[in-house]
């Protein structure tokens, strides 16, 4: 089972400098074929206990960030994501960011800084909910934002798009370099799926503030992000940061997909607790010798003295 799970890991990732095919490479509907959905849930289970041990070793080292980047057409299954995979894991050491429209002050800065002021410190985790690369996708399938970053008009040409493509790539270069590890998922889901997601979204009363008319009109630029996303996993699928292709028809398969693409991420840095010096484990050592002299043990406070009467409430 456990090189089955890397051998999918490895037909997800996507090769640095090849060119995919995002509609014919991918099925969004495929779920692995060597488990069933009651097996895959189980593993799943365990994985998100081994990525809780993993975190809290992230954490006690303080040495690796990692930074995981969700991105998927509405309805791709994102949130649901997160909240699952993510069960287990200390909140402290975890930060969730999603990356909604542009506020105006962050129109009156440059595209990637309100990602930079969410970027995990060390020992910590991060997930973007959408990211920097809706600065190549949203605004690439919708031109007219451009309007409201106010750009000097000679950077508004054609190239913008190759020139952000290729920032990226070096931004993404610059936080590996710094010890913050980039974790890149796109959850692939198909157009047919993501309207019985809508249609549930609309007749169930406790989804209905998930719907949006704007998902609607959205739908209407499928082939146009389809061709987006491929650009964007085409060219920024690097050696420092990869994208992963996550099936996302299936749930229960997205959510083993994912857990298994983060624990091998993590696996990869050999994290550990920090070792103490032999002064420092000496120094631990006198201390538990000094609670020991002071002698009666650990006082039960509330235990009530003999003949003393009790509260009555």
């Amino acid at each position: 089972m456990v090189n089955k799970l890397k051998q999918l890991i490895e037909a997800l990732r996507v090769p640095p400098n090849k060119k995919v095919n995002l509609r014919k490479d991918y099925d969004p509907g495929f779920v692995g074929h060597f488990m069933s959905k009651a097996d895959a849930e189980k593993t799943t289970t365990a994985g998100i206990n081994l990525l809780a041990e993993q975190q809290d070793k992230l954490y006690a080292q303080d040495t690796y960030a990692l930074l995981i980047i969700l991105q998927g057409m509405d309805a791709a299954g994102k949130d649901s994501t997160i909240k699952h995979v993510m069960s287990g894991v200390n909140p402290q050491g975890v930060r969730v960011t999603s990356f909604k429209e542009p506020s105006l002050e962050e129109l009156n800065h440059d595209y990637l800084w309100r990602n930079v002021t969410a970027l995990p410190k060390r020992g910590e985790i991060a997930i973007f909910n959408r990211s920097y690369y809706e600065e190549v996708l949203v605004v690439r399938v919708h031109p007219e934002y451009l309007k409201k970053q106010h750009l000097p008009p000679k950077l508004k040409d054609t190239t913008i798009w190759n020139r952000r493509l290729e920032e990226i790539n070096n931004f993404e270069k610059y936080l590996v370099n710094n010890g913050i590890i980039v974790l890149k998922c796109f959850l692939n889901v198909s157009k047919e799926v993501q309207k019985k997601r809508f249609l549930n979204r609309v007749d169930l009363a406790d989804k209905n503030w998930k719907f949006s008319a704007s998902d609607i009109q959205e739908r209407q630029y499928w082939d146009q992000y389809m061709d987006a996303y491929q650009d964007v996993i085409n060219t920024t699928s690097t050696p420092w940061a990869p994208w992963y292709i996550i099936p996302a028809d299936h749930k229960w398969f997205t959510r083993l997909a994912v857990v298994s693409v983060i624990h091998q991420t993590l696996n990869r840095l050999n994290l550990s607790y920090p070792t103490v010096s032999r002064d420092q484990r000496q120094a631990l050592l006198d201390a538990k010798a000094e609670m020991e002299r002071e002698g009666g043990g650990v006082k039960d406070t509330t235990e009530k003295k003999k003949g003393k009467k009790k509260n009555v409430i």
